[in-house]
């Protein structure tokens, strides 16, 4: 399993050969945008930019003007008007224009304001938009934790809210539930560190961390319980977990990786109705990424093995789609408002530099017109769906 070391959550110079459709077709130029998809890659093994697209409504991808932007960019997120991105020390700020390309507006040197022994790493905006998380390890040059920031909707700029101190050694990024008031994330090694972590988001952004009273599922015969990894949220109150059969101090041998489905409660506790028995099992058994559809009913789970999806169901438990619907290795996926996922391969798997895209619904699944698409080294990918939408539809 592949150790992700920090809590909460793009093609240019160095790009390969990549197959895209004609901008100018007629038949394809009426297709209007659905989503501009951005991506970070590599050239010699550091991010050095930021390349944009746009997806029509098949997920046909083009070039969007300007594109690749040369920046070095780690870690993206995106809320509507903002694309921010780790840069080093540094967050950066661009404003996304109508027709996709970025504009710098304004960067906040991190590690000058937080000055401790790690860096800034995944992002996570909360559904406002107006609030940004940053994942840090060793926050405090003892734990993991994550840094509050609040969102100046007229500049991008980024004020200082403070440091949320998990007292755990390693966190993965963190999803809210449709009230936004608490999120979630689950982090797992090897069954023997673990942890389950909640947030609970004051008025002013801030978060505060609390370990959410829960039960896991019910294993089976052979097996001391369930390790919750990972995690992803649905638009009202439910949110996801793998679940990796345990006996402490290391996993259960030959038993399968489960899928489990919790709600979250007004006092922040977690509940579920899974059992070993109802949980289905997943094919990627070193799972790198989950991502829950805008609509809440589907799941997507990504990994060494490939990439699946599942039907989630709310309280009721999750239920068979797909198979794999690639055993590409996947590292980093997004899904936008239309139906579409896009996911990359290659920061950990240098013989496969690939952007898959998938059109799937709860009846069918297939494979986009173009896809895959050979990349040089795609390192992140972050998805920002249009027309402009509230982040709340995320």
């Amino acid at each position: 399993m592949r150790r992700i070391l920090l809590l909460l959550v793009c093609l240019g110079a160095a790009i390969g050969p990549f197959s895209l459709p004609d901008a100018a077709a007629g038949a394809e130029a009426a297709n209007s945008v659905v989503a501009y998809v951005y991506i970070a890659n590599s050239a010699g093994g550091q991010a050095t930019e930021i390349s944009a697209f746009a997806a029509d409504s098949m997920g046909r991808l083009k070039r969007v003007p300007g594109s690749p932007f040369i920046e070095n960019a780690g870690y993206m997120v995106v809320n509507g008007k903002y694309l921010m991105a780790v840069s080093g020390g540094n967050i950066h700020a661009y404003r996304i224009e109508d027709d996709g390309s970025l504009r710098f507006a304004v960067s906040k040197d991190y590690q000058r304001v937080h000055p401790g022994c790690g860096a800034a790493n995944q992002l996570v905006f909360d559904h406002t938009g107006q609030s940004l998380y940053v994942t840090e390890y060793d926050v405090d040059c003892s734990n993991n934790g994550v840094t509050d920031w609040a969102v100046d909707d007229w500049t991008g700029a980024l004020d200082y809210l403070g440091l949320t101190d998990t007292g755990n050694w390693n966190v993965n990024a963190a999803y809210f539930a449709g009230d936004n008031r608490y999120a979630y994330t689950a982090f797992n090694d090897s069954c023997m560190y673990y942890s389950v972590n909640g947030f609970k988001r004051g008025a002013n952004g801030k978060l505060t961390e609390f370990a959410p009273a829960m039960k896991s599922p019910t294993p089976p015969s052979g097996v001391r319980g369930y390790i919750a990894y990972l995690g992803a949220a649905d638009p009202t109150d439910h949110m996801a977990f793998a679940e990796y059969p345990a006996n402490p101090p290391g996993c259960a041998p030959n038993q399968p990786i489960k899928l489990a489905t919790y709600t979250a409660n007004a006092n922040g506790s977690l509940t579920t109705t899974s059992t070993w028995a109802n949980m289905p099992t997943s094919e990627v058994r070193s799972i790198y990424d989950m991502k829950m559809a805008p609509s809440g009913k589907l799941l997507a789970v990504a990994g060494q093995e490939g990439l699946q999806v599942f039907h989630f169901n709310g309280a009721a438990p999750i239920t068979h789609d797909t198979g794999l619907l690639t055993n590409d290795p996947i590292n980093e996926m997004f899904w936008d408002n239309d139906n579409h996922l896009y996911a990359i391969t290659g920061v950990f798997n240098s013989k496969v530099n690939r952007l898959h895209v998938f059109t799937v619904t709860p009846s069918g699944y297939r494979e986009a017109p173009g896809s895959p698409y050979t990349i040089d080294g795609p390192q992140y990918i972050i998805v920002q769906p249009w027309p402009r939408y509230s982040i709340n539809d995320r």
